[in-house]
């Protein structure tokens, strides 16, 4: 005997057929496509109007706008040999910020700049404001006076990726210095490294023995290693001006603003006539860095050619620096 099952109540439901769609009118199609290109053309426009807004003037007007932080870093200029022509004017179209005074009205202690002074704030050379360090070596008068750096007398280059040298077999920098933009022992121990006094003879530091000569450095280098200071970075003929009756000028250079505790191996040119070269001469370089007499008299540069260029490290052998005859 067979049971009837009982009708679930999904059972019971009439079955519908499923309703046919009408198509829509032909209006409603064109009012459809001509709405959504009203809405790709105000965003499209929105875009371009906030593009716009993001770009620089030069950009606006036509020109080729700058390269950003990235392409810029890798520009040839800051590689040699771009670097070594580099002039001021295309380094300061990026950097002008570093001649810009920005030194604090006080330190963050509340101390103002004239309450106190740095020990190389003594020599008589030293005038003016506090300055900020790219400024104290470009644009003050005693800096226009006296010298003329620029900006590739202190920066050849640097490798932005590595900073460290040998670091990797592709590293371009021979002469790469462990996170340095400038080589200490090639640039800032020319004007920046201590005197040795013991070599010129002198009894004690210059700081003490000054008096004896009455501050003035000409009483004995008025006729001892005259031909100095033959260098694109100086100006030789108005150090001699400055000098005459006042040894700040010449320790300003040679001890008075020692920032190392090092000794820096000056050139010993050849003097007329021949000479004796003491012992701790003997390992001297002859000559400065050939980029440093670019644009000398041509005598000058003909003996670089000929003489050993001088080293970019202070090494044992020439610790033995003579600050005062470095020519």
């Amino acid at each position: 005997m067979q049971h009837a099952h009982p009708q679930t109540a999904a059972s019971r439901l009439p079955v519908r057929s499923p309703r046919k769609s009408s198509p829509l009118p032909a209006w409603a199609w064109c009012l459809g496509v001509v709405s959504c290109s009203l809405v790709l053309a105000a965003c499209s426009a929105q875009d371009n109007g906030n593009a716009a807004s993001q770009q620089p003037p030069e950009a606006a007007s036509g020109q080729l706008s700058r390269p950003d932080y990235q392409r810029a870093m890798y520009d040839p200029i800051h590689f040699k040999p771009a670097i070594e022509t580099a002039t001021d004017e295309q380094c300061l179209a990026c950097h002008k910020e570093v001649l810009e005074p920005s030194v604090r009205a006080q330190s963050i202690a509340g101390v103002q700049p004239a309450q106190v002074k740095a020990w190389y704030q003594d020599l008589s050379t030293y005038t003016g404001e506090q300055e900020t360090f790219h400024r104290r070596h470009l644009v003050t008068p005693y800096a226009k006076q006296v010298m003329d750096l620029k900006c590739n007398t202190c920066h050849q280059g640097n490798d932005p990726r590595e900073e460290a040298p040998g670091s990797s077999a592709t590293t371009v920098a021979d002469d790469l210095r462990l996170r340095k933009h400038v080589d200490v022992g090639a640039v800032c121990l020319m004007c920046h490294a201590k005197m040795n006094f013991e070599v010129m003879g002198l009894p004690e530091p210059w700081q003490k023995s000054k008096a004896l000569f009455n501050n003035d450095c000409l009483m004995c280098h008025a006729a001892i290693r005259t031909n100095r200071h033959q260098v694109n970075f100086l100006k030789p003929e108005a150090i001699e001006a400055a000098a005459q009756g006042n040894g700040d000028v010449c320790f300003g250079c040679h001890g008075g603003r020692a920032w190392y505790q090092m000794l820096f191996p000056y050139p010993r040119h050849p003097w007329p006539g021949g000479e004796e070269v003491p012992d701790w001469a003997k390992d001297r370089p002859t000559t400065s860095l050939p980029r440093f007499l670019t644009g000398l008299p041509a005598q000058t540069a003909a003996a670089a050619e000929t003489a050993p260029s001088a080293p970019t490290e202070t090494t044992p052998a020439d610790s033995a620096a003579d600050t005062g005859a470095q020519q």
